[in-house]
């Protein structure tokens, strides 16, 4: 190969080998074809907010109409994959949640099933019931969010300003519950970071009311709307066949008339016992996507309910001291790190539980060779690990599976043929959060 090839990026010699030059790839022809027709070529984001601010769209253009859609990613990169791959398989828990940090609790339980997979564990019957609770708490908050910035980008403030208002009930809670509002680290492997607070029954009974009472408004203020429905209806369409080909999952795929929801199709923690239904449609586009997504949300409130009623007193993490992460800490008087009387237990009375802590907080536990994989049903569609041990304290890799990136590739078979305002609604049915697509 030549360096002035133009078919490949340029190249040159160097004491560590060839080093590649490599540009705007493919864009430059795009471009040079656009120059003497009717086409223009136009950038959509990274920073415009119809496309969440970190995703830019190249829309090749005749007139109004898209002739050609391709998306850019990487504009969120953090590594996290990687990042994994150098720490603790406890310490990933940190990492993996702040992936898609608008479902960080299906990246935790996710991530955790598969090293206790790995391991050979199941967390105790309490840790697994608060996880479900959690996660459909999570999957509330999210769809929140998918309803709020798609009206927003479509001009319904008020959808905008009510999403994030119920969301802040949701983050709320969910801080009560776990300490954080996002990027929890609560679920751990082995089961929980520590139990629930003694008031939780009453908390969550009350986010139920006061979310049964506000989301009528939804429909009020949406459902019916000859604007949104007009905005909506027929846009970003994308049929079952076009989305088992695209491998597209979640609600894009449940729109388009396959009931495919792991908790129903692969139950994981104990989902079989809970009773709820998969909503489906047959239309196929936007319009569907946001009423399946309403839906869900009522079906979640309705599992966290379940919940309520199978949560029985019991441990939260299991008993194997090597692999339970020390956690019967509690404030100090200075509001921070441990109690006094703990630091007196451990250092005092006895060295070798001084020197266990150490080392499983500092070292990590051993998890047998192997790998495996264990997808869970995100508020986007199948999220799934794909974890290797080489039998070490750290993960020799880890892969994740992760529904906005697979499912962003719908986008030009959703928005070529349709004009521009078009792609804005077509993206918001997607709901990608690039920093999963690009973690």
């Amino acid at each position: 190969m030549t360096t002035n090839d133009t078919e490949y990026a340029d190249a040159r010699e160097t004491t560590e080998g060839r080093v590649y030059t490599v540009t705007g790839g493919d864009w430059d022809t795009v471009l040079d074809d656009a120059i003497h027709d009717e086409r223009i070529v136009i950038n959509l984001g990274p920073q415009h907010p119809s496309t969440h601010g970190v995703l830019r769209l190249v829309l090749e253009l005749e007139g109004e109409t898209v002739t050609q859609a391709r998306s850019v990613i990487g504009y969120l990169h953090t590594g996290i994959e990687k990042n994994c791959e150098y720490r603790t398989w406890t310490q990933g828990v940190t990492f993996v949640t702040r992936m898609d940090y608008l479902a960080p609790l299906s990246n935790e339980a996710a991530y955790c099933l598969a090293i206790e997979k790995l391991l050979g564990v199941e967390a105790p019957r309490r840790a697994q019931v608060i996880r479900v609770m959690l996660l459909e708490l999570n999957r509330i908050g999210s769809h929140l969010v998918a309803l709020a910035t798609g009206g927003m980008e479509l001009g319904s403030l008020t959808a905008m300003t009510a999403g994030f208002r119920e969301r802040e009930e949701v983050l709320h809670l969910l801080e009560h519950l776990t300490g954080l509002r996002m990027n929890h680290a609560f679920i751990r492997p082995g089961g929980v970071a520590q139990d629930l607070p003694a008031d939780y029954h009453q908390k969550v009974t009350e986010f139920l009311k006061i979310m049964d009472s506000r989301l009528p408004d939804y429909d009020k203020l949406l459902t019916g709307q000859p604007i949104w429905k007009n905005r909506l209806i027929g846009v970003g369409y994308l049929p079952v066949d076009a989305c088992l080909a695209l491998g597209v999952t979640g609600p894009i795929l449940r729109s388009a008339g396959l009931a495919w929801d792991l908790r129903k199709t692969e139950p994981y923690l104990g989902y079989e016992e809970y009773d709820f239904e998969v909503p489906t449609s047959t239309a196929a586009d936007a319009y569907a996507r946001y009423l399946l997504r309403v839906e869900e949300i009522h079906q979640s409130l309705k599992i966290v309910a379940q919940c309520l009623k199978k949560l029985e007193p019991g441990p939260v993490m299991v008993e194997d001291q090597k692999i339970a992460w020390p956690a019967k800490l509690s404030i100090g008087n200075d509001g921070m790190g441990n109690s006094l009387e703990h630091v007196r237990k451990i250092m005092g009375q006895s060295m070798e539980s001084l020197i266990h802590h150490f080392k499983l907080v500092t070292e990590g536990f051993k998890v047998p060779a192997g790998q495996v994989y264990v997808p869970v049903e995100s508020p986007r569609g199948e999220l799934g690990y794909h974890l290797v041990s080489d039998g070490g304290t750290r993960p020799l890799r880890v892969h994740v599976r992760e529904p906005s990136f697979v499912n962003l590739q719908s986008m030009p078979a959703m928005s070529e043929g349709s004009m521009v305002a078009d792609v804005i609604a077509a993206v918001a049915s997607i709901d990608p959060v690039m920093g999963g697509c690009d973690r």
